[in-house]
């Protein structure tokens, strides 16, 4: 017999209550609880279901990744696409999402692969559109406009594809549930059918997710349980760079970040951001600090900026943007218990030019010395860079992978590297002084 339950979901964070709620009790949203009927008739069976084997049993083949040729992309995925993975790439809408996945796929379907784009969204005459502004012409690209799940399924296992993506996964729907497109409950099913699907047939499949608001895929967080991998594609609509990066990866780290130049044909890999981040730097300016950045494998040299005024109301304004603003208020305290300078009572803004987020300990110096500069109206010499973590007693505390980022400093003609002490004596690059500093206090008196 077919069972029918009937209960109430919220659309923001997945919330089940057997009654309506005018306010979600888990997210404390208003309104966000709808009416969802599910049909349960079986479950599915369980992926490559196999009787238990001892460890040193388990088969010791590596499966070879799927290179797509673009470094950025392989890059942030670990080394390239694993056979059989799933990846759900988020972003605000117009960011790049779909040019991005279709560049990947041509890059792969131009080598002899064959690859299926399912669009849920767009037309196959808008598809053909963008696919002749990015010069998509490989033979081995397909396209398929279709919002039902059970016909996307018969479709793959026809074509059996190198790679299946899914454009956008809040559109895909079944008949086997009465719920509308995009609810928690078609969101759930259709992606562990196509999951199940994938994995059985070892094709990697990519899922373009819709983003809320609040920055974050739409939907339950389930559904980044589901996935081996999640990106999220960053960008400022006022700049032409892009940011990926990945917030869960079972095959590779989390660290890595891909930067891409949106162009009039695409998407373009940016080899050496940290000049591109600096290119535009003003000199002799007060409040302006490079700081030698980290991005898992990759140094990157940014610029922090500063603004440091009176304020003219009882609490101070603090507007931070790229940076962790909690990590600033700290940073500002200790800027006025242990260096002395009364910056407490003033209005700060900071910055990092670029629109890209860093958040790291190593950025801590870049921040004290982009403040102390703008609020003394003295500039930090322009052939200087910084890097340290700043402790609450006014310490200056030693980073990781030092020697990294005080060769990308020289390669780019910085003259001066100013670090933790301990870091420091260690160090040694022709080209560039290498001046360590044990305190806050002392910071500031060989920076000016």
């Amino acid at each position: 017999m077919h069972r029918v339950k009937s209960f109430y979901s919220c659309q923001s964070c997945g919330y089940q209550s057997p009654k309506w709620l005018g306010r979600c009790p888990s997210c404390l949203s208003w309104n966000t609880l709808v009416e969802e009927r599910e049909e349960k008739t079986g479950h599915l069976s369980i992926v490559n279901s196999q009787p238990p084997l001892p460890l040193e049993d388990l088969s010791r083949e590596e499966k070879e990744r799927i290179r797509t040729g673009i470094g950025e992309f392989d890059r942030v995925l670990g080394g390239g696409i694993v056979p059989g993975g799933v990846v759900l790439i988020g972003g605000d809408p117009g960011i790049g999402k779909s040019t991005l996945l279709m560049q990947a796929m041509d890059a792969v379907a131009s080598r002899g692969g064959r690859v299926l784009y399912v669009s849920g969204e767009e037309s196959q005459n808008q598809i053909r559109m963008r696919a002749e502004r990015l010069s998509i012409r490989s033979k081995g690209f397909y396209v398929y406009t279709e919002n039902l799940l059970e016909a996307i399924l018969e479709e793959v296992r026809g074509l059996s594809p190198s790679i299946l993506a899914i454009d956008s996964i809040q559109t895909i729907y079944t008949e086997k549930l009465s719920s509308t497109p995009g609810s928690i409950a078609q969101l759930r099913e259709a992606t562990a059918r196509l999951i199940d699907l994938t994995k059985r047939l070892d094709i990697p499949l990519f899922l373009i997710g819709h983003v809320t608001k609040e920055g974050v895929i739409a939907g339950p967080k389930v559904l980044e349980h589901m996935v081996d991998t999640v990106l999220y594609f960053e960008g400022d609509r006022g700049y032409p760079y892009r940011i990926l990066r990945a917030s869960k990866n079972r095959f590779g780290s989390i660290n890595e970040i891909g930067v891409f130049e949106m162009a009039e044909r695409g998407l373009k890999e940016v080899k050496n951001p940290s000049s591109i981040f600096l290119s535009d730097r003003p000199e002799e300016a007060s409040g302006s600090a490079v700081v030698a950045s980290m991005e898992g494998t990759r140094p990157i040299l940014v610029e922090v900026q500063a603004l440091v005024s009176g304020s003219f109301f009882g609490v101070p304004a603090r507007t931070v943007l790229g940076l962790d603003p909690k990590k600033v208020s700290l940073i500002v305290a200790v800027l006025e218990k242990k260096a002395e300078l009364r910056v407490g009572s003033h209005d700060i803004f900071l910055k990092v030019s670029g629109g890209i987020k860093v958040d790291e300990p190593a950025v801590d110096l870049g921040i004290a010395g982009a403040i102390a500069s703008n609020f003394m109206d003295r500039a930090i010499p322009p052939d200087t860079v910084v890097f340290g973590e700043l402790g609450l007693t006014g310490e200056v505390r030693g980073v990781s992978q030092s020697e990294m980022r005080v060769r990308e400093a020289r390669k780019l003609g910085f003259k001066r590297c100013i670090c933790p002490a301990e870091t420091g004596r260690g160090l040694k690059e022709e080209g560039i002084e290498i001046i360590g500093v044990r305190n806050v206090k002392e910071f500031l008196h060989v920076l000016f």
